[in-house]
């Protein structure tokens, strides 16, 4: 199965206060993490919203659905089988988070933006999208009858500056 890694970097980081995806953690940028971490597991990966090639779908400002989106209709289009999404947001991505959520459809329970997601999908979420209906990563899971799972280590979801110096001090720094 050939998978395309996302990370969804389109939101404002308005909690956060700054650009989120900037911020450091242990010295790296929380973006770089998260393309690390999808790096050793998918076949390529791409940036989604602010930081790359792949724009939001139907334009910016969806919040993750736009941005997974956009991502499922650039691996359809390139012939990928599925998409592995991760936030910027989320350091301490499990490095057998894909094989954890085999098959697709599947995310994390606790951060839904996690996910494997199979490209057939793309036409569903794009319902969603032009739809009235609720727009929400739950709603297009249940949509596709992807399942739920929960990890034994969570990655971290980091929306404000003290999230992160919370994630700091956990872990010695």
């Amino acid at each position: 199965m050939k998978v395309l890694g996302a990370v969804l970097a389109g939101g404002r980081s308005s909690r956060f206060g700054s650009d989120k995806a900037l911020a450091e953690y242990r010295g790296v940028p929380l973006i770089e993490h998260a393309v690390a971490a999808l790096a050793a597991q998918c076949d390529a990966v791409v940036m989604v919203g602010r930081y790359g090639g792949i724009a939001d779908w139907p334009e910016p400002g969806c919040g993750p659905l736009g941005g997974l989106a956009g991502a499922l209709r650039h691996a359809r289009a390139n012939l990928f089988d599925a998409v592995l999404s991760c936030g910027v947001d989320a350091p301490g991505v499990p490095a057998d988070l894909r094989m954890s959520l085999m098959p697709a459809p599947a995310y994390v329970a606790s951060q839904p933006v996690l996910g494997l997601w199979p490209v057939s999908a793309a036409d569903a979420l794009e319902e969603i999208l032009t739809g009235s209906g609720r727009h929400s990563m739950l709603a297009f899971a249940e949509a596709i009858g992807a399942r739920p799972v929960k990890l034994r280590h969570e990655p971290a979801n980091v929306n404000t500056p003290e999230d992160l110096a919370r994630l700091e001090q956990r872990h010695g720094l």
